[in-house]
């Protein structure tokens, strides 16, 4: 079973089917106890959750199983990825579980696990937890007086927004800052708003009134048209939209128009070097990063390090190398003196901070640079593998003779999700739809057959 659990971001699939089932989900918290036990004071765990209706059940079957495997367990409720990962630290837990599937539907769930340290596990740690997976589960289990406990955290969701708010200068306030929040009916749906609020940011707020069936409903960031109107109509200065696991984080501007996370990076960036905070001399980010983000850190005297798609491999990199900021361009930011993993509230706060400072709206703080023309395309695919079709191929490898060495060309099945990721990004635009539609319609065609 070794390598076919994990994905780019922890398991994830149809709730209640496959690999996340309830009794699936008490062998991983039975298996990754056992890899997380290390001497014999009490072992801890902690566990989140967003809002979807499954939630509930995996919840209580990873408490199931790491209980069972003499591992006392903290549940926190519905709280933000980058709050599981911060108070696993804070509770001296041995590891954190978030159970999201971020911005999938409603009907989809998964399961992240940090280590005691906050961060991602790595790839040999999840082949690890796979590996006992494979076979008898039973020699997990512990002697009736060695099961562990669980209870609620009271306080879990005040200890994150004083930590959130302690990630800027005491000096910064948002008073006079109208703000407009979409939550997505998501794990931040609480936390954010109060947060924003106790800066004293006048603020309007969306996507806060979950009922397990509407996270990322027509709403967050993977559909943030409300939040524009919604900015728009209130002549707003801000507008920040998070994903299901606030994790992720897309903002608008005062005239309704979209930013995504390259910008929020060159604007970090910026202030961060121009403050002496940027550590490592650059960003990292992933091979979906636009080329207009490059030639903008380029100009400024810093340097874009990319990694494969996901925000842990992003996190890797940076340390390995002393780097504090990097993410992706969908709107995940690490920034390493804050967090140990994406953190979509505290990187709207940061980029409030550049507003307050620097007294220029949003539309300037995030505009800076113009994006490469750029289009990404989701080919849907029958579980074959039509990137070995010979004719997919060879329309793949014309394609990249006419983009020649001023553009740059990426296919990549998705992690997630049966589809193929079919992205082109040069100077001209009516090259890139070309190239585009020409992949994906070969990938059609190999799939159909």
């Amino acid at each position: 079973m070794s390598g076919t659990l994990f994905g780019t971001d922890g398991i994830r699939g149809k709730a209640n089917s496959g690999a996340m089932t309830a009794e699936m989900a008490m062998k991983v918290g039975m298996a990754a106890g056992q890899i997380f036990k290390n001497g014999n004071h009490r072992h801890r765990a902690v566990i989140g959750k967003d809002t979807r209706l499954s939630g509930y059940a995996l919840e209580s079957a990873m408490m199931s199983g790491f209980t069972s495997a003499g591992i006392d367990v903290f549940l926190l409720g519905p709280m933000p990825t980058p709050a599981v990962a911060m108070l696993t630290r804070s509770l001296r837990a041995d590891l954190g579980v978030m159970i999201s599937a971020s911005h999938n539907p409603y009907y989809d769930n998964g399961i992240k696990i940090f280590g005691r340290d906050g961060f991602k596990l790595s790839d040999e740690i999840e082949n690890e937890i796979e590996a006992l997976l494979g076979g008898d589960t039973t020699p997990l289990l512990v002697a009736p007086d060695e099961m562990g406990r669980a209870k609620r955290v009271e306080g879990s969701f005040e200890r994150y927004i004083e930590y959130a708010k302690r990630t800027l200068d005491r000096s910064i306030r948002l008073d006079g800052l109208k703000v407009v929040i979409d939550c997505a009916n998501g794990a931040g749906y609480r936390v954010a708003p109060q947060s924003l609020w106790e800066l004293g940011a006048d603020v309007t707020v969306l996507g806060v009134t979950p009922d397990g069936f509407n996270i990322n409903l027509n709403c967050g960031s993977t559909s943030p048209d409300a939040l524009c109107r919604k900015v728009r109509q209130a002549g707003a200065d801000i507008g920040i939209a998070l994903d299901g696991d606030a994790d992720r984080v897309i903002i608008v501007d005062e005239n309704g128009t979209i930013i995504d996370g390259d910008q929020l990076l060159a604007a970090i960036a910026e202030s961060w070097k121009a403050d002496g905070r940027l550590v490592g001399g650059g960003v990292v980010a992933t091979v979906m990063s636009n080329l207009g983000l490059e030639r903008f850190l380029e100009s400024q005297g810093l340097e874009l390090l990319r990694t494969q798609v996901g925000d842990r491999y992003v996190v890797e990199r940076m340390r390995a190398e002393g780097y504090n900021l990097g993410g992706e361009q969908s709107g995940h930011i690490v920034m390493t003196d804050h967090t140990t993993t994406g953190d979509g509230l505290v990187t709207a706060l940061q980029i409030l901070a550049v507003v307050v400072t620097s007294g220029k709206p949003v539309s300037e703080v995030c505009k800076r640079f113009a994006p490469v023309p750029q289009l990404l395309k989701n080919v849907a695919t029958n579980g074959g593998k039509p990137l070995e079709d010979a004719g997919v191929k060879s329309v793949i490898e014309k394609n990249i003779a006419r983009l020649g060495k001023h553009g740059r060309l990426l296919i990549r099945p998705s992690g997630t999700e049966p589809v193929i990721r079919v992205m082109a990004e040069c100077d001209d635009e009516a090259l890139v739809s070309s190239v585009v539609g020409d992949i994906a319609e070969a990938l059609e065609t190999a799939s159909a057959h």
